[in-house]
């Protein structure tokens, strides 16, 4: 690793731990300082509200003279999670990469890409609904991972206060057990479809026993 690398990403470490980038926490691995990893945590009027996205920066050892390779590893329904994502703060565009841009550069334009619905290679397409959805489910998925609690403790402290207040949110039920539930559900209909039969069955039989009591009658008379 060049040292130009490692002393620009140095005091861009220092950069962000004096000015942080609103709803972007970032810290690289002690063991090597090339690759960072990062939490976005979702704005307010968004559908990302109350998400906590993980991701990372992976920089070559040319470092700032090329740009880094970013991914974002927490599911929600923008990007591809584990996926290299072409943006033009990232390595897919090094022609329009800025040596002067900063780690802090890098992530606001992350966080901007991630509020607006461009598509590009590496980006899908959700509904508001789902990325509520998948903002719910990042804070269990995230804890599990084990470089997200070595590296962002004070987030998971803060995630697990979550959980505690609004209660874990259940993992999406398996195919076999949506199987189940469709079984489940067939069973009941055909019992309520029977009830309903047996009911018209005897209301049939009262009427059909009241209509001959009333020809009997009119025959005794």
């Amino acid at each position: 690793m060049k040292p130009t690398a490692a002393s620009r990403l140095k005091q861009d470490y220092m950069r962000l731990k004096k000015d942080p980038v609103p709803y972007i926490t970032a810290e690289p691995l002690p063991s090597n300082i090339l690759e960072w990893h990062f939490v976005v945590k979702g704005p307010e009027d968004t559908p990302y509200l109350g998400g906590y996205y993980h991701g990372k920066l992976l920089f070559p050892r040319d470092f700032p003279f090329r740009p880094p390779a970013i991914y974002i590893i927490t599911p929600n329904g923008r990007f591809k999670p584990n996926t290299r994502l072409c943006l033009s703060i990232s390595d897919f565009h090094p022609d329009s990469w800025n040596p002067a841009w900063s780690v802090a550069t890098i992530l606001t334009g992350l966080l901007s890409f991630m509020l607006e619905s461009t598509p590009t290679l590496g980006s899908i397409d959700s509904t508001s609904y789902e990325k509520e959805r998948f903002a719910r489910r990042s804070i269990t998925f995230n804890i599990r991972n084990e470089t997200f609690r070595e590296l962002f403790p004070d987030i998971c402290n803060e995630m697990e206060a979550e959980i505690r207040d609004r209660g874990d949110m259940p993992e999406e039920p398996s195919e076999s057990e949506q199987r189940r539930v469709v079984a489940c559900d067939s069973v009941a209909t055909q019992w309520n479809n029977l009830g309903t039969n047996v009911i018209v069955v005897l209301i049939l039989a009262i009427f059909a026993l009241i209509v001959n009591y009333i020809v009997k009658s009119m025959l005794m008379e």
